[in-house]
């Protein structure tokens, strides 16, 4: 595909080894032109736009959207740490150049009016980067701190970035709002323990595995233990704590929004439940929501922000 007068659009990992797209400067129309394809043609297992959010936000969202896509997939799909570390730098580079007013890249083009008009400060970018830089070296996490402090990097900013281009930047609703995405990257770390074990990687913090005598041994081995067990209804409750905490974001915000955000919370408070329904062997059988019970959650938050007395609150 192509638009604007630009090169065929490539994906990230194809786009940083074609002089062509990477020698040109891009205009914003072609880059918002890039970001809208990238968003709508990349696979995700959701949609970048929900049919709730405002057509206003559409573009914004599909700009923030790139720049989340091409850092994560600098890391995950170059094949060689130390090449995805030397994109990385260049990545931040890029975003300097932006914040200095030189965006040349397509991402950066799309991206520069929305971060003006929102006025998104740089770090919640720059976080972003540091957790991917962080996954190139770092597998293993001992303690919860560590484990929270890798998420205020890797989740949490999408997040705040959300609330950014919906109009509120107060630090109440942040707060609440990482509480939520550091849930949802804990659910999805739960749901997908065998999937990360593939990649090396292990988000459990063993001190949790130590206090029930479950080793890395028997994770890679994926032997399901009463040990086991306990160590994942450990885990769970305290992400399900989280996502409590992070609830009363949804009236805080406009309906519209407050209704992904209630069903984003739903969603992970769902896996938690499939988790336990299960006996906490996610070893042997991903958990998983089915579309009916999606469907189920959907009208349930639709319910909930509906017959809510604040009624969703807009941004100041």
């Amino acid at each position: 595909m192509s638009g604007v007068g630009s090169p065929a659009f490539l994906p990230p990992a194809a786009f940083v080894r074609s002089p062509e797209a990477l020698g040109r400067s891009w205009s914003p129309a072609e880059g918002r032109a890039y970001t809208r394809w990238l968003a709508t043609n990349h696979y995700e297992n959701f949609h970048v736009v929900s049919f709730l959010l405002p057509k206003r936000l559409h573009q914004d969202f599909y700009n923030v959207y790139a720049y989340c896509r091409w850092a994560d997939d600098l890391a995950d799909e170059m094949g060689d740490p130390a090449e995805s570390l030397r994109l990385l730098a260049w990545w931040r580079g890029e975003l300097d150049s932006m914040f200095q007013g030189r965006a040349t890249h397509p991402v950066f083009a799309a991206l520069a009016p929305s971060v003006a008009q929102y006025a998104i400060p740089r770090q919640p970018f720059s976080d972003l980067i540091d957790a991917f830089v962080q996954d190139q070296t770092v597998t293993r996490y001992r303690t919860w701190e560590e484990l929270f402090g890798y998420c205020r990097n890797s989740a949490n900013p999408v997040g705040r970035l959300v609330l950014y281009l919906c109009g509120y930047s107060d630090s109440a609703r942040q707060r609440l709002s990482d509480a939520t995405c550091t849930a949802l990257q804990l659910a999805n770390f739960w749901q997908d323990v065998t999937v990360d074990l593939l990649k090396d990687r292990v988000y459990i913090p063993l001190e949790v595995m130590e206090r029930h005598g479950y080793t890395l041994e028997e994770l890679f081995a994926r032997r399901f233990t009463p040990a086991f067990a306990g160590v994942m209804r450990e885990v769970s409750a305290r992400t399900r704590q989280l996502f409590l905490e992070g609830l009363p974001l949804a009236g805080m915000v406009d309906r519209r929004l407050a209704i992904d955000l209630d069903l984003f919370s739903r969603g992970g408070i769902r896996v938690l439940d499939k988790i336990a329904q299960q006996g906490y062997d996610v070893l042997g059988t991903r958990p998983a929501i089915s579309r009916m019970e999606r469907v189920g959650l959907l009208l349930g938050s639709v319910a909930r922000v509906a017959f809510s007395p604040s009624g969703g609150r807009r941004a100041a």
